[in-house]
């Protein structure tokens, strides 16, 4: 099994944006599709995406697909896939099945067979907590075997330990930085930081740092995984020294002892300004303009909606005031508290889920 197809795991509506960010990696056959995008390769370029894609939610590789048509004919052909070519032995798998417009329509049934003939054909061992996951879809009475290689969601980077409340994913904030038009090569200052995600996610992509560098994956638990050329690929992209300075502040002191904390463990701490300040004191720093990117409380969950109004409006006279010649991003799940702070924003862009609810990124141009 030389190339397979390769399924990158989007968020939904970002799919466009994640296509992008793979053909600027080198995945030169990469598609968009609901959901994700979709590219061609082997298993190095598993690892690679893995180890390099910032807004992947988690790899599939498709490793095997045939038709069945009824219990008996999964359970024949799984006997016969060749799964000592992917698959250890002794590394325990679960199986999870879904079914759509086949035949074979109980999940749980198909599950069944398929997890006996890995046990009879592999002598695998199936566990319920198993970290590799064998994913099965029976669509069109078509049977597609997929493998997530990621392990954890790949939004855990492996050196941001500490959150605060309502976090922004990693993973999403890569593909909203990449989305307002930061490309790595301005400033990025965040007034309601957090644990400080946008400006060390901006500062780890104008240093050209691996979002995967520091955190294991599933697929060094298969067959196929080579773990010197795992390490020669790991080794490969070298940091590269930037003047730039990506900033972040926050009211809650504790929230900037979380971020300069996350700084440090992710490597930019050198190329990161944490300050404990209210956003309405936030200043642009000396130098070009860039992008002030912030996702404020919505109060959907945490606080009251009515109370955040002034709020907003405070953000918006601040950075109508100070801030010309930069460009504002703003996540929110309430369009009135965007208009509440009279920036001139775009066109709304489309909803995106996050944390169970929809959210948008509103944006400005450069502000006069």
């Amino acid at each position: 099994m030389d190339t397979f197809e390769i399924f990158a795991v989007a968020t939904p509506g970002f799919e466009n944006a994640l296509r992008d960010e793979a053909l600027a990696c080198g995945f030169a056959t990469a598609e968009p599709v609901p959901g994700g995008v979709t590219f061609q390769g082997g298993w190095p370029d598993v690892w690679r995406a893995n180890l390099m894609l910032r807004g992947a939610s988690r790899i599939l590789a498709r490793i095997g697909t045939f038709m069945a048509f009824h219990l008996a004919q999964l359970d024949k052909r799984a006997r016969k896939f060749p799964w000592a070519d992917v698959l250890r032995a002794d590394v325990p798998l679960r199986v999870q099945v879904t079914c759509k417009a086949s035949k074979i329509y109980h999940a749980g049934a198909a599950t069944q067979r398929i997890e006996t003939a890995l046990r009879e054909s592999l002598g695998a061992v199936i566990s319920p907590d198993a970290g590799l996951v064998l994913k099965v879809r029976i669509e069109d009475n078509r049977v597609t075997l997929s493998l997530d290689t990621s392990g954890e969601s790949l939004h855990k980077r492996g050196h941001k330990e500490a959150v605060g409340k309502a976090p922004m994913r990693e993973t999403l904030a890569a593909l909203m930085l990449r989305h307002a038009g930061y490309d790595g090569s301005e400033p990025v200052l965040d007034p309601m930081c957090g644990s400080g995600t946008f400006p060390i996610e901006a500062a780890e992509i104008a240093m050209g740092l691996a979002p995967g560098r520091s955190r294991p994956f599933a697929f060094e638990q298969l067959a196929s995984f080579d773990a010197g050329a795992w390490q020669t690929m790991k080794a490969a992209p070298a940091p590269v020294a930037t003047n730039l300075r990506f900033y972040g502040s926050d009211r809650d002191a504790g929230a900037i002892r979380m971020s300069i904390a996350n700084a440090e463990r992710a490597d930019v701490a050198e190329a990161t300004v944490f300050t404990n300040a209210a956003a309405g004191d936030a200043r642009p720093p000396e130098g070009p303009p860039g992008l002030v990117i912030v996702n404020p409380p919505y109060g959907a969950r945490i606080g009251n909606k009515k109370l955040l109004y002034p709020l907003y409006g405070t953000l918006g006279q601040t950075l109508l005031e100070h801030f010309k010649g930069w460009r504002v991003a703003l996540v929110t799940s309430e369009p009135p508290l965007a208009k509440a702070t009279g920036l001139p924003w775009r066109d709304q862009s489309a909803a995106i889920p996050h944390g169970g609810m929809k959210v948008w990124l509103w944006q400005t141009g450069a502000l006069r």
